[in-house]
């Protein structure tokens, strides 16, 4: 799989982490406002999409955030050069104007699933221009202070602290394990919010069993469940991705994250 060629083709570099290429496209054009907070791209609307060898050819997957309107015109570009569509809907609620995310995977020659994703992604107005270098920037306190109510860490990126959590034991689709960087990571991220207070949101990578217990420990903790559905179609096991939201202070929104990690097989 030549990286190069891939972003070659889709006009924009990714990064690798071991077999797998990835290719953000931020929604910088968006200027989306949620319980008062101006959502950062980072934080909540960004999509991207994801490469890794598999047997032959190259299995892509990934996920874009569109306007309502910008939907349909993605999908048939992506239909037509032979792409599946694995999911559509929302991530949030309430938000202004509304998104809705469109999940996808296909297979094939990687400059081929290149082109066809860049393709559709011409029928939104999602920005395409090379993405300039980011403005490197020391964390403010508060991220020592998630960081620390979760005992884990992240990365400090355009304003936004993203932690990954993969789970114990990889889930497989078409036969192979996938990689956490598939999308199939507990996700949460945070930004500020004013006020001393920080947004969180993102999504908890789940078995079926495993979701009412996340759902309670959310609860207790005050966060609103914005969704709770599936991305895919054929993995095994099968997966629910449960969306949430909270706005608080730093030391408020990372206890009921993590109790909602104890319920999770998550590393």
């Amino acid at each position: 799989m030549n990286a190069s060629a891939i972003a070659g083709a889709l006009g924009r570099s990714g990064q690798r982490s071991g077999s797998v290429y990835k290719v953000g496209f931020p929604r910088t054009d968006l200027h989306v406002q949620l319980q008062g907070v101006t959502l950062r791209p980072g934080l909540a609307l960004g999509s991207w999409a994801a490469f890794t060898p598999s047997r032959q050819s190259t299995l892509i997957m990934g996920d874009l955030c569109l306007l309502p309107q910008e939907v349909n015109p993605v999908m048939r570009r992506l239909r037509a050069g032979g792409y599946q569509i694995t999911a559509l809907h929302n991530h949030l609620l309430f938000e202004q104007p509304h998104v809705m995310f469109m999940h996808f995977m296909a297979q094939g020659d990687a400059v081929s699933l290149a082109r066809t994703l860049r393709a559709a992604l011409a029928q939104s107005a999602t920005p395409l221009q090379p993405l300039a270098p980011a403005k490197p920037s020391s964390p403010p306190a508060w991220v020592s202070v998630v960081e620390g109510g979760l005992g884990r860490k992240g990365s400090w990126r355009g304003g936004v602290l993203a932690i990954g959590v993969p789970r114990k034991v990889a889930p497989r689709m078409e036969g192979a394990a996938l990689p956490p960087s598939m999308g199939v990571a507990e996700s949460m991220n945070f930004q500020e919010a004013g006020g001393g207070r920080v947004a969180t949101t993102g999504d908890f990578v789940l078995t079926a069993d495993e979701v009412n217990p996340v759902i309670s420990a959310l609860e207790q903790y005050q966060f609103t469940i914005t969704a709770v559905h599936s991305h895919m179609l054929t993995e095994q096991p099968r997966l629910f991705y449960m969306h949430f939201w909270k706005v608080g202070s730093p030391r408020a929104v990372a206890p009921g994250l993590r109790a909602a990690l104890q319920h999770v097989s998550a590393q």
